[in-house]
């Protein structure tokens, strides 16, 4: 069983960067996030209705909920969509990977967690390997260049990502807020935000009927949001955060490969290593997280 949820969460992710490159296009990047997670957030919430699950939450909440679907399901997406115009899904992927070190550290801010020195050094070997990866555009520095954009972007929304991984964790042990529930919320919050954005945008809402799109969407709001977040929760309840988290280790190299295929991707030896370094630190700082199991359930702060 444990082995499956990591496979649909690895397929899950891992496909969803090839899924936003096609998904970009024809309508304008934010007005295809508003539809995603428009379009989960009414079929996870359909499925807390089907499964009898209590909906009926305070107002204060409500405004946690709101504030883990801003970061987690707009801002966060919103940024990488739009530095996903300007990089190849693999890189993005790899880029979004470093969310692992700014939550160990967003960790120690918010939790008072130790950081360990393992933990350190795995930091350094992602930020090392991320320089290698992108070195052609920090030595040609140039913020109108377009790989300069996409990666600034990106790293922006993965920073946002973290925000909102830290916020579903002060939920769920601050405040006990049920997952499923809180993720159907966090969607709907999410998807009201971008609306919002896209308006002050001033984008029109279009919708682009080819099956490519058509079958990307459902593609990002089923598998990627829906299954994706339940099948990595589920392992994190069965297994533990610290194991269920090598999913964003592994899911990267399914995003590279998809990539070399669909996209061209041209591998070079600076971009290779830096690679096997980012993943290198993601599993460092990994293999030293531990969850005790048979915890007791948290004490919710009003």
């Amino acid at each position: 069983m444990n082995a499956a949820l990591y496979a649909l969460t690895i397929f899950s992710w891992g496909t969803s960067w090839l899924a936003v490159k096609l998904h970009l296009g024809v309508v304008a990047p934010e007005v295809s996030l508003f539809y995603r997670f428009a379009l989960a957030a009414v079929i996870t919430a359909g499925l807390c209705f089907a499964l009898r699950k209590p909906m009926r939450f305070s107002t204060r909440d409500h405004l946690f909920m709101a504030m883990q679907g801003i970061f987690l399901f707009s801002a966060n997406f919103f940024l990488i969509y739009l530095g996903m115009q300007y990089l190849t899904s693999g890189l993005a992927a790899v880029v979004f990977s470093t969310v692992i070190v700014m939550n160990i550290f967003g960790s120690a801010v918010l939790f008072r967690a130790r950081v360990e020195p393992r933990s350190l050094l795995g930091a350094a070997c992602g930020l090392c390997g991320l320089g290698l990866v992108f070195w052609p555009e920090i030595a040609a520095f140039d913020l109108n260049a377009q790989g300069t954009q996409g990666l600034l972007l990106s790293l922006a929304g993965t920073v946002f990502a973290a925000c909102g991984m830290l916020t579903s964790a002060w939920n769920q042990a601050r405040r006990a807020l049920p997952v499923f529930q809180t993720n159907a919320y966090g969607m709907a919050y999410g998807a009201a935000f971008t609306a919002f954005l896209c308006l002050l945008r001033g984008r029109s809402f279009d919708f682009d009927p080819a099956p490519l799109y058509v079958g990307s969407l459902l593609h990002l709001a089923i598998f990627s949001s829906v299954l994706g977040f339940w099948s990595y929760l589920t392992l994190v309840g069965r297994i533990g955060a610290g194991r269920a988290a090598y999913v964003t280790a592994l899911f990267p190299l399914l995003a590279l490969a998809l990539s070399t295929v669909f996209e061209s991707y041209a591998w070079s030896a600076g971009a290779a290593a830096g690679i096997g370094l980012i993943l290198l630190g993601n599993i460092a700082i990994l293999a030293k997280t531990k969850t005790k199991a048979g915890q007791t359930a948290p004490k919710r702060i009003t």
